[in-house]
């Protein structure tokens, strides 16, 4: 058989939400960067829609290539509209990928933009390298992430534990490799903005409590109206506690997380975004007291900034966690006394058990050095 190997390595990366762009921008910056490779990205999802923030512009403004939109239809989120997104997204990416015959496909994490990633590559015999595997949630995201990896070549793991579980699954050892995540890298340098600026932008006041919420849908709950958004809301209101909260993703049962967010949108303590760029969501990380929601942000990134964090509910069930993390199921009393606690917990020493920054460097060296020969591509368990 011949070689797929080449000199100059073709490396397509395929974005689909703000969240996996800020996680994986500064890696992406140092893929361009990097002698004899050469980095395309498909653009598709939330970034596409003004609802979700049109943050297409993210990608746009950091200066990286894009070689196809892939419009998919974002108005109903229903878990129908999610599988037949999977479906439009499987077509749109495999007659770009048949046209730019890319060396690897980089796809990152459990959304259904990177299983329709994997499974448009794996039909045309190009190599896929998937980051984030190997770990648990308990969601419809995990089932969702193991089916990437079993579909992808290479792993680019962020902890030795997800690494384990991998092997476990019948990927070769040989082609799992820890390289810690790629979200944390240098994302303690990005947090420039102070307290004080975060505060005036938003209209506090710097000497009250501060706090940032995040909360996503989980898919298995998506006929639930929402209503616990408001009640904790009302929680952080009642203790003076003032909010930026950021509206969720497109996954099923978002609707009625925005309708509630929205209901408390115009109280003075409640400042609503749509979308907050990756150098101040490192700020307001860094200069918040708490962290609340269900964001993997809480488990992964916030322990580099040490801010105690609230995490409800069962979205980020089962991952490896951080000592700043105080996790509660959905009731009211137990979600006040978490935040009651982390408000006098204070922060935690800046240890993050996701890496240790450098996970660029590694992804960059070994997308430069992976064997690329067809036998690659005749994947099976090693077990």
């Amino acid at each position: 058989m011949g070689k797929l190997d080449v000199t100059v390595r073709k490396i397509c990366y395929i974005s689909g939400t703000r969240a996996d762009f800020g996680l994986m921008r500064s890696t992406l910056t140092a893929i361009r960067d990097a002698e004899g490779l050469d980095l395309n990205v498909i653009v598709t999802g939330m970034h596409l829609n003004s609802k979700y923030g049109h943050t297409i512009t993210d990608i746009e403004e950091a200066g990286l290539a894009i070689i196809a939109r892939v419009q998919v239809d974002m108005e109903e989120a229903s878990g129908v509209n999610m599988a037949r997104n999977i479906g439009t997204m499987v077509a749109g990416f495999a007659g770009v990928l048949a046209e730019q015959r890319p060396d690897v496909v980089l796809l990152l994490g459990d959304r259904g933009e990177m299983l329709a990633g994997a499974l448009a590559a794996i039909h045309l015999n190009i190599p896929v390298v998937h980051i984030h595997g190997g770990e648990r949630s308990g969601t419809i995201d995990e089932p969702v992430r193991h089916a990437i990896s079993k579909l992808s070549h290479f792993h680019f793991t962020a902890t030795a534990d997800a690494r384990a579980r991998l092997i476990r699954m019948g990927e070769s050892a040989s082609n799992v490799y820890v390289i810690g995540a790629p979200g944390i890298d240098g994302i303690v340098e990005l947090a420039q903005e102070s307290r004080g600026a975060l505060c005036a932008i938003f209209g506090f006041d710097p000497a009250r409590p501060l706090a940032l919420f995040v909360y996503h849908p989980v898919v298995q709950e998506s006929d639930c109206d929402g209503k616990e958004v408001a009640e904790i809301l009302d929680l952080l209101i009642s203790r003076g506690i003032q909010v930026v909260a950021l509206r969720p993703n497109s996954d099923a049962g978002s609707d009625a997380i925005r309708t509630r967010l929205e209901s408390r949108a115009s109280h003075a303590l409640v400042h609503l975004l749509t979308h907050m760029g990756r150098a101040r969501f490192a700020a307001m990380m860094a200069e918040a007291d708490v962290m609340i929601g269900n964001s993997s942000a809480g488990i992964i990134e916030a322990a580099s900034f040490g801010i105690p964090v609230v995490n409800i509910g069962s979205r980020q069930n089962l991952r490896e966690r951080n000592k700043n993390v105080r996790d509660v199921d959905l009731n009211l009393q137990a979600i006040g006394d978490a935040i009651d606690r982390a408000m006098q917990a204070g922060r935690y020493p800046r240890t993050n058990i996701y890496g240790d920054g450098q996970a660029a460097r590694r992804i960059v060296a070994l997308l430069q050095n992976i064997p690329l020969d067809n036998t690659v591509l005749m994947k099976t368990n090693a077990y």
